[in-house]
């Protein structure tokens, strides 16, 4: 099945998102990663193997729990700043892209259902460090960078592709651009520090109408990602239209900042069982959250207890 420019998530349909694979791959797996790069994990035949693992792992949860499955690339520190530090040169990196849609591909057409459609996601991470950048660019000067990416992306057959941990707001808006010359969806997933607000000072309210302002709100829809419950509720708990435009949740298990977590040396899994009911709550706050997944500690457990939850009837009174 295509999904392209008709996603499935935008009619309502509740979709998984993964986990944490970096460290996933890192703590479980004992993967070292270069610069957290899981694309490097495909030098290996164990690596690959655990890839699959993980991504077969969360399309069965999707299936069993009847909701479609945003299956994401493994290709967050795929872009050519970052390959060129790994020695990764263009068509190399051309050919890992290639490849990983292929997979996808395949695994689609082995797990994907009628009720549980599955949406192949191309994930472009930031130009640089996604909890503290140190070079910032202009949203033209972005949309230069990141267009390798989404052309690559567009070309061989994802159905969208995702910003993950966006740190800024210039940076998104070159992104959205990108993509909409490509003539594929796009999302933007911010992240945030401990007090809400993304690593650049900026209120995660002003980014998202900041993209929108500059990109007639071409973003398919935003998300937050790469940080806890915890970090944001408060801010989207004030409310206003602006939180319609936010339809997916990848958070963090721990509590930690993102500079504790930087500096750690075991993981920090949380709770799986709070982490999914803390989304329960998020939900009644979010109107059209349909996308939920998880990052930095996550892993199956933690999605499972997500589609618990839900499950649940909730105690709000109409």
């Amino acid at each position: 099945m295509k999904y392209r420019n008709a996603l499935p998530q935008l009619n309502g349909t509740q979709m998984l998102a993964d986990g944490g694979l970096e460290t996933t791959l890192v703590f479980h797996d004992g993967i070292d990663l270069p610069l957290f790069a899981a694309f490097k994990a495909l030098d290996s035949q164990v690596g690959i193997d655990a890839i699959d693992r993980y991504m077969r792992g969360f399309a069965q949860l999707a299936v069993n729990n009847r909701r479609g499955f945003v299956m994401d690339t493994p290709t967050w520190r795929a872009s050519p700043r970052w390959a060129a530090e790994l020695g990764v040169d263009h068509d190399q990196l051309k050919e890992v892209h290639r490849e990983v849609i292929a997979t996808l591909v395949k695994m689609r057409e082995e797990h994907e259902k009628p009720e549980s459609p599955f949406v192949i996601n191309g994930v472009i991470g930031p130009h640089s460090d996604g909890y503290a950048p140190t070079e910032i660019l202009g949203d033209s000067e972005a949309e230069t960078y990141h267009r390798t990416q989404v052309e690559w992306f567009a070309e061989m057959g994802a159905d969208m592709v995702s910003a993950i941990t966006m740190t800024y707001a210039d940076e998104a808006i070159g992104i959205v651009r990108a993509a909409q010359a490509a003539g594929i969806p796009v999302v933007i997933s911010f992240t945030v520090e401990t007090d809400g607000r993304l690593p650049s000072g900026q209120g995660l309210r002003a980014a998202i109408e900041q993209v929108d302002a500059a990109t007639q709100s071409a973003a398919a829809y935003f998300m937050i990602n790469c940080a806890h419950p915890d970090h944001f509720r408060s801010v989207l708990e004030q409310g206003g239209d602006w939180t319609k435009r936010i339809m997916g949740l990848r958070a963090n298990a721990s509590r930690l900042s993102h500079a504790e977590l930087d500096a750690a040396d075991e993981l920090d899994d949380g709770n799986p069982r709070e982490f999914g009911e803390l989304h329960q709550e998020l939900a009644k706050i979010l109107p059209n959250l349909t996308v939920i997944g998880g990052c930095c500690g996550t892993d199956h457990r933690h999605v499972e207890h997500v589609c618990k939850a839900a499950r649940q009837p909730t105690t709000e009174t109409v």
